[in-house]
């Protein structure tokens, strides 16, 4: 389990609460009409498919927590972040687990 855990970036000490004090950007992966269906509010809708021509948009220097419906996608977005560039990245996994996590 450990392994899938670490493949996935999940990692079970993160404090999201701090995190997000930190500073933390919160991007979900899922589609448009995902996000508006529902998403955590200060979250930026940056979907999977467009992310690697957006993530511009984000900042280098803050902790980036990925999130979508399961924790598929925001795993293969946290990859796609680390390996250009982004040294603070988190897989928040489901948005609404997030959520909930975020504010305990």
């Amino acid at each position: 389990m450990s392994f899938l855990r670490k493949l996935l970036g999940l990692k079970p000490s993160i404090d999201y609460a701090d995190l997000i004090v930190r500073g933390a950007q919160v991007v979900d992966v899922r589609t448009p009409g995902e996000y508006q269906s529902g998403h955590i509010k200060g979250s930026v809708n940056l979907p999977l498919q467009t992310l690697t021509s957006t993530m511009s948009r984000l900042s280098k220097t803050r902790p980036v927590i990925t999130c979508c419906a399961s924790g598929m996608r925001s795993a293969s977005a946290r990859q796609l972040l680390v390996s250009n560039g982004f040294s603070e990245v988190y897989n928040g996994g489901g948005w609404s687990s997030l959520q909930r996590k975020m504010n305990p």
